[in-house]
């Protein structure tokens, strides 16, 4: 109900009484407060109707608001539950592609998103076969699992049918980045960077194409571009570190790493990467701080027990040095990482921590088991002691490979 405040009969002066009529006041406040109940179920149908009609609609841009907060998680879900409302809806299926190959950058453990992204992509294409925005988003998807010589393909059959899909063109210029033609890479950038409605996705492609060709600081503009329009993206803060690292600008990756645990708290890759840092500028107790951080948050991650290891072993804590690396060999083993790619330092240096602590078991047990795998695969590295045995260890001989 809408008061008329020119129609008010309030005065300040004496009015005469008047005869209240046929209706008394608890009438009309009745039919008043009838018509307000009445109003306020209706607009309530209408709006339960409303949305019971466009369901899809309402979670897809939810969607949508919540990539632009950088919540990738919410995007993911809200995406999820627009295909389960409407299985053929093109956008949610591409707009969660797009998102798990995001939060795939996010964190150590997420590399599993790439694959779910071309996956569920697949799945999508089997029910809208030759959609274009799929075909995209299946060209985004299969440049993130490595495969950029069929995101090519993907994508130029996109954009021989529609020159203006931006998805295929920054899928296009990160499969070229990705099979090492960089300057294909950069073309198609700059192309992609041309499209107004791509241009986080485009600005990000550009920089990494410039990064390629060692144009850092191009890089840097560009990335810089990209935050400007998603502020909140947690991928684009670490290539931000990535290239102020490439220049020597330590005091701006810090800054990096410091504004992804603002966004993430609990992101375990921001403080591995600072661990590094704090290394590489021998903050070693700042070093020593962020590696147990990683070791708590993710106890089952190698590479944050390395990490902790080589900085006890750097700092002469040969003992800790010793038994950080062993966990780290031990995980890689029991999580039945493939040889070629487990991490050799962290035999290769806790048998340099048992040598100087003169624990010849320790030592013969480390180098037995790296031998073992140099017989099982073709490992790059070398490590060879005299037949006798590590020196000061000779009255245990080595044992030979079974």
């Amino acid at each position: 109900m809408r008061i008329r405040r020119e129609q008010s009969r309030l005065r300040f002066t004496r009015q005469r009484r008047r005869r209240s009529g046929c209706f008394s006041l608890a009438v009309i406040l009745g039919l008043v407060l009838g018509g307000v109940v009445i109003s306020w179920q209706w607009l309530g149908q209408r709006l339960i109707t409303g949305t019971a009609t466009r369901p899809n609609m309402d979670s897809l841009a939810l969607a949508y608001n919540a990539f632009q907060r950088g919540d990738l998680d919410e995007t993911i879900n809200q995406a999820r539950q627009a295909l389960v409302e409407d299985p053929r809806q093109t956008e949610a299926a591409s707009l969660l592609a797009r998102a798990l190959v995001y939060r795939s950058y996010t964190d150590y453990d997420r590399a599993v998103d790439r694959q779910l992204a071309l996956e569920l992509v697949d799945e999508a294409l089997r029910r809208t076969p030759g959609n274009l925005t799929l075909m995209a988003a299946r060209a985004y998807a299969l440049q993130a699992v490595g495969e950029p010589v069929a995101a090519a393909q993907m994508a130029q059959q996109v954009l021989e049918q529609d020159s203006t899909q931006g998805l295929a063109r920054v899928s296009l210029a990160l499969a070229y980045g990705g099979a090492g033609s960089f300057e294909l890479a950069l073309r198609e950038s700059l192309q992609a960077a041309e499209n107004p409605a791509w241009q986080m996705d485009s600005q990000r492609a550009l920089a990494i194409s410039y990064s390629d060709l060692g144009d850092y600081q191009s890089a840097i503009k560009a990335v810089e571009r990209a935050i400007s329009l998603n502020s909140r993206l947690v991928p684009l803060y670490f290539e931000r570190a990535l290239y102020s690292l490439q220049i020597g600008d330590a005091d701006t990756a810090t800054a990096a790493y410091f504004q992804v645990l603002a966004l993430d708290p609990d992101n375990v890759k921001a403080r591995l990467r600072l661990c590094e840092l704090s290394s590489l500028l021998r903050e070693r107790d700042a070093a020593i701080t962020y590696c147990q951080q990683v070791t708590e948050l993710a106890p089952a991650w190698a590479d944050g027990w390395y990490q902790l290891g080589r900085e006890y072993f750097l700092q002469g804590n040969f003992q800790a040095a010793q038994e950080n690396l062993h966990r780290c060999s031990s995980l890689q083993v029991m999580q039945n990482v493939s040889i070629a790619n487990r991490r050799f330092e962290c035999w290769y240096l806790q048998g340099q921590a048992a040598e100087i602590l003169g624990d010849c078991a320790g030592l013969l047990a480390t180098y037995n088991e790296f031998r073992e795998m140099a017989v099982s695969a073709a490992i790059p590295q070398t490590w060879v002691y005299p037949p006798e045995g590590p020196p000061g260890c000779s009255t245990t001989p080595a044992q030979p490979p079974n």
